[in-house]
């Protein structure tokens, strides 16, 4: 994503940020005036060569953040890399990131001579395979699946002088840490490397600092703000009146008409897909058992006003960009704090705005109140829907009192101290290390660094 003039940003323009006549061209053509704050900082940075640890709320343009210098380093070093050869490698945790960066790449890249692929799982690798065997300069992947054809010798990362890990915190969850630490020891540790997220907590900078060689760290916005644009609503009701609810919301009020409602289990968002047809509001469901042209499909008809929602787990909170998202209902409060950040960032993209709305129900009230500790406010509370239960809003648990001014209108926009969520396994392994080895400056591949020359 990129900005367009809705979106204030310091009146700069793109033509300050030295970069190539064919990829100015595409941003003319696309009719981007202005970088966004992530982008005016960090590409300077990157088209230099330089490692970087960004970070930035949900929706600022990151994509483009990293994509466009890539895009100018591939063309301004062109290089051969042969059969089943990779040039720069952006790893990312959920198919449906890859598959929107590589659309990025693709509609960035359209007057240079790029070859591209797009690899992840849940589907036959023979296509992938394909596309691979006369290797490429842009590799977008999933950890999985990119260490099966790498196991399979199907592709080599003997050449890759860039590596971009996007939403890093998940990527370095213990969840994907063990495939992190296979894949980079594969790649030349002279590599220029980047990070981007929306949430970066303490122990996964700490992590970063082991294969960053003398990082720029670009933060634009607090750690987990979340978009000013969104307003913030949380509805206290009891659990088995969770559905009732919704449909209240859905029936009545049609300025819901693109809407992505998030649940907890890949059971609860069948179930509440079902529900919701059957009361014929036309609804999708994807989730991590579904295949993964179902889900393309299911998105396919979201994103093209089929279907008015679409209900997910979290493989959604993370790579959807949907334009026009009016409302994310929260269905069920996420257990981690930075869920809520990058769930709700899916509506008020590009400058636009937008609704969440948050259910609680009794056993939900620890997650809120760690969700408000996080983002440095409380949620406004909605009293006027017909299902509010006063006794929970004012349970006490941490609850604040019904009356509690720091509820009052939900004006109150000081950023109180980051909550700290339940210990994260990735922090514990101190002993891990991603060895790099590499002095500031050097150049990748053991070639003359000109990227450094490039800049007038």
């Amino acid at each position: 994503m990129l900005a367009n003039s809705s979106i204030q940003s310091v009146q700069t323009g793109f033509e300050t940020l030295n970069l190539i006549n064919p990829i100015r061209k595409v941003l003319r053509e696309e009719k981007y005036a202005l970088p966004t704050p992530i982008q005016e900082q960090a590409i300077p940075h990157l088209v230099k060569g330089r490692d970087l640890l960004g970070c930035a709320q949900t929706g600022t343009g990151k994509t483009a953040a990293f994509a466009l210098p890539i895009l100018q380093w591939l063309e301004q070093n062109q290089e051969v890399v042969g059969p089943k050869g990779v040039r720069s490698l952006i790893l990312a945790p959920t198919r449906e990131l890859a598959v929107q960066i590589g659309e990025s790449f693709r509609v960035y890249g359209r007057h240079l001579r790029i070859k591209q692929a797009v690899i992840y799982g849940g589907v036959r690798p023979a296509l992938q395979i394909r596309a691979l065997s006369r290797g490429v300069d842009v590799l977008v992947a999933t950890p999985g699946r990119l260490l099966d054809l790498l196991n399979q010798r199907q592709l080599r990362l003997d050449k890759v002088g860039v590596l971009v890990l996007d939403e890093a915190d998940r990527m370095l969850d213990m969840g994907f840490l063990p495939d992190i630490k296979k894949i980079c020891s594969a790649i030349p540790s002279s590599r220029q490397t980047m990070l981007f997220s929306a949430t970066l907590p303490s122990e996964i900078v700490k992590l970063s600092r082991n294969f960053l060689s003398d990082p720029v760290k670009v933060t634009v916005n607090p750690p987990s703000s979340t978009v000013d644009k969104i307003e913030q609503k949380v509805l206290f009701v009891d659990r088995e009146k969770k559905s009732d609810l919704l449909e209240s919301i859905l029936g009545e009020d049609q300025s819901l008409y693109r809407v992505l409602i998030f649940t907890r289990t890949k059971h609860g968002a069948d179930r509440v897909a079902k529900r919701l047809i059957k009361i014929k509001i036309s609804t999708e469901a994807i989730h991590g058992n579904k295949s993964q042209p179902a889900r393309l499909k299911a998105l396919d008809k979201f994103r093209s006003g089929r279907v008015r929602v679409l209900v997910a787990t979290d493989i959604a909170s993370r790579g959807l960009d949907v334009d026009g998202i009016t409302h994310v209902i929260n269905y069920d409060l996420p257990k981690e704090t930075e869920s809520y950040v990058h769930r709700i960032g899916r509506t008020a993209r590009a400058g636009m705005e937008g609704v969440a709305l948050s259910f609680c129900d009794e056993g939900e009230k620890t997650y809120l109140r760690r969700i408000e500790a996080e983002i440095g406010r409380p949620l406004d509370v909605d009293r006027e829907h017909p299902f509010h239960d006063e006794s929970i809003a004012s349970k006490k648990s941490g609850a604040r009192k019904p009356n509690s001014k720091s509820f009052s209108n939900g004006k109150s926009r000081g950023r109180g101290s980051r909550g700290r969520s339940a210990a994260r396994s990735e922090g514990q392994n101190k002993s891990f290390s991603f060895s790099r080895n590499r002095s500031p400056g050097k150049p990748v591949n053991g070639k003359k660094n000109i990227r450094n020359k490039r800049v007038s």
